[in-house]
């Protein structure tokens, strides 16, 4: 141990009287000090330098790792509805841009798997499909929804799911087609007899009409199981019904257009997070409520419109992919040759993040059961 100061001076004062000399000892203890702190000074800096640099090194690793995987395999994106639809419209538009954004850029292929509305392609990316973040899917909001509306054949939890994102929040239009004796606006509906043509009972194009005739007390009729949004709309051009519901702003433009043009088909009423003036001032669903307990079975039914376009993965991705998945949604919905494609064939791009779709569906898990049990209700459950 280096002696203190005292001691330096009584070793030092002993020197001058002729002892044995320690003046090297004393001064080697106060430079060994001072060099001691003058060292650890210079440590500090350099020790945390070489922690950033083992970060940055880890993140670039693990970067590195992530395009490894990648590099050379196949992204698939499934549907959950047959080709010609909105939702196979925005997967194979994706797929011609979102390989560049995803590290390694893995070749992305389109994919349909039609059923019950979506909830065949959820059942499976949730109980079969793997985790390894090459398997992705774009079913409706209403199939997410089925497990909390009493739905035993949805064999899943939504917020389980690895949301990537969404991109689009929808406005959801009901439209009547044009004829003799067929009611012009939603007033009329609620006396004059609709007949709305629907797909499979989690399907919103059933679940939409069932609310608007059991919760607002619409004069409607739901004829069930059209195979997707062609279908019905061949049944209006046929005269088997009025008139449909789900209409994407997005699907009116890339199926309705026309017909929505020259008032052939006219949207009546709206519903979603937020309201819309691109078709004339077209009444709010929530413009008719009556009673809080009508508000919030109208939230659970139709502020599931932020999950309009959403994109998931099976549960447990790994962490490093999920990011990077999703960091590749982000830059793809502001790449100007994906924007110029949807642009051009009339999709709407309205993205919500991951953490947006997560958050709200948390939110609805946290309803009272009362709400849910009225909800059923609602959609004739």
């Amino acid at each position: 141990m280096a002696p203190s100061r005292g001691q330096c001076r009584g070793q030092c004062r002993d020197q001058r009287r002729g002892q044995r000399r320690h003046s090297t000892p004393c001064r080697l203890s106060f430079i060994s000090v001072a060099s001691a702190r003058a060292a650890l000074a210079a440590a500090l800096p350099a020790a945390a330098l070489f922690g950033v640099t083992l970060l940055g090194t880890a993140g670039t690793a693990s970067a590195d790792q992530v395009a490894d995987f990648y590099a050379g395999k196949t992204l698939t994106l499934l549907a959950g509805f047959p080709p010609g639809g909105g939702y196979d419209t925005y997967v194979r538009v994706l797929a011609h841009h979102y390989g560049k954004f995803v590290p390694g850029h893995p070749a992305v292929v389109p994919s349909n798997m039609p059923g019950a509305g979506s909830l065949l392609a959820a059942t499976y990316l949730y109980t079969k499909a793997p985790n390894d973040g090459l398997t992705l899917d774009m079913f409706a909001a209403s199939a997410a929804m089925e497990p909390l509306l009493g739905n035993k054949s949805a064999l899943f939890d939504a917020t389980k799911f690895s949301w990537i994102g969404s991109m689009s929040q929808d406005v959801a239009y009901c439209g009547v087609w044009e004829s003799p004796g067929a009611p012009k606006t939603f007033d009329e509906m609620m006396t004059k007899e609709t007949i709305f043509g629907g797909g499979a009972t989690s399907a919103i194009t059933f679940q939409h009409p069932m609310v608007l005739k059991n919760v607002l007390g619409a004069n409607i009729r739901v004829i069930p199981g059209y195979p997707g949004t062609r279908e019905v709309n061949l049944a209006m051009h046929r005269g088997e019904v009025n008139g449909t519901c789900g209409l994407y702003s997005s699907t009116i433009k890339a199926t309705f257009r026309d017909e929505v043009a020259s008032g052939q088909l006219k949207p009546v009423i709206q519903m979603g997070n937020k309201k819309s003036n691109e078709y004339g001032n077209v009444p709010s669903v929530f413009d008719y409520a009556k009673t809080d307990m009508d508000r919030a079975v109208l939230d659970v039914h139709f502020k599931q419109l932020l999950l309009g376009r959403a994109l998931a993965g099976p549960p447990g991705i790994p962490a490093d992919r999920l990011k990077a998945l999703r960091d590749a949604l982000v830059a793809t919905m502001k790449d100007n040759d994906f924007i110029a494609e949807a642009d051009k064939i009339g999709l709407d791009i309205d993205p919500a993040s991951a953490e947006e779709v997560e958050q709200l569906l948390t939110r609805f898990a946290a309803y009272p059961p009362e709400v849910f049990r009225k909800a059923q209700e609602a959609i004739g459950r």
